[in-house]
């Protein structure tokens, strides 16, 4: 009753002329969205609205225009840029090889976000002296650490002091650390939440695999699905 009585009462202002009170109009919504679009894929739309994409590849949600495109190394399914046609004037691309160099990883100031390259690399067919992995730290001191293609490495002792907020670990076993490895790296960095991905070739997600994943502050994030970043 309630209800139809204040949806009468907003009609009425309405015809009237008058607009309701603002209390009576949702506010949008606001903070930082991340899609997991797949395999290594991510977009994060931060609160300011700008676009970042990291490994560009798989899934879908490459529509908005790119302030910011971030390639952890070389490799085909890490690398798809053309996927993103729509580019905002001033974005800019950052390469493995630009965040790497001479053995000095580089950090970006950009104003909406800082953006840290870090040790990624293995044995198997990522060398660590041409791969990145990415710490991306946005407005409100939101953190995601996305590893890239990786094992274990030196770094990840160090990245624990910083309290990151969202991490993600590949875990494919094949091309890179195994599940249990990257169990092991996820208690290491001690995210307050520990993501799986890049689970399967060919995969844009493995459920099976994804529960498989057991560690403290686990978040599955199925491919396609957004996220609010707190």
């Amino acid at each position: 009753m309630k209800r139809v009585l204040s949806s009468i009462l907003s009609l009425s202002l309405l015809l009237l002329g008058v607009a309701p009170a603002a209390a009576e109009i949702s506010a949008p919504e606001s903070g930082h969205k991340l899609l997991y679009q797949g395999h290594g894929s991510l977009r994060i739309v931060t609160s300011e609205g700008k676009v970042i994409y990291i490994d560009p590849y798989a899934g879908e949600g490459y529509d908005l225009p790119a302030d910011l495109i971030l390639v952890s190394h070389g490799h085909q399914d890490h690398n798809k840029v053309d996927l993103i046609q729509n580019r905002s004037e001033n974005c800019q691309i950052i390469y493995n090889t630009d965040a790497l160099v001479n053995g000095e990883y580089k950090t970006y100031d950009l104003g909406y976000a800082t953006v840290e390259a870090v040790q990624a690399g293995n044995n198997r067919n990522h060398d660590i002296n041409v791969c990145v992995g990415w710490l991306i730290t946005l407005s409100g001191g939101v953190s995601i650490y996305a590893t890239g293609d990786t094992s274990t490495t030196e770094q990840m002792a160090e990245l624990a002091e910083r309290d990151i907020h969202y991490a993600f670990f590949v875990c494919d076993g094949r091309y890179n650390m195994d599940m249990d490895e990257a169990i092991a790296c996820a208690k290491t960095v001690k995210a307050q939440h520990s993501i799986p991905y890049h689970m399967a070739p060919g995969s844009l997600f493995d459920r099976e695999r994804a529960e498989l994943f057991d560690v403290p502050g686990r978040l599955i994030i199925p491919a396609g699905e957004e996220i609010t970043l707190e």
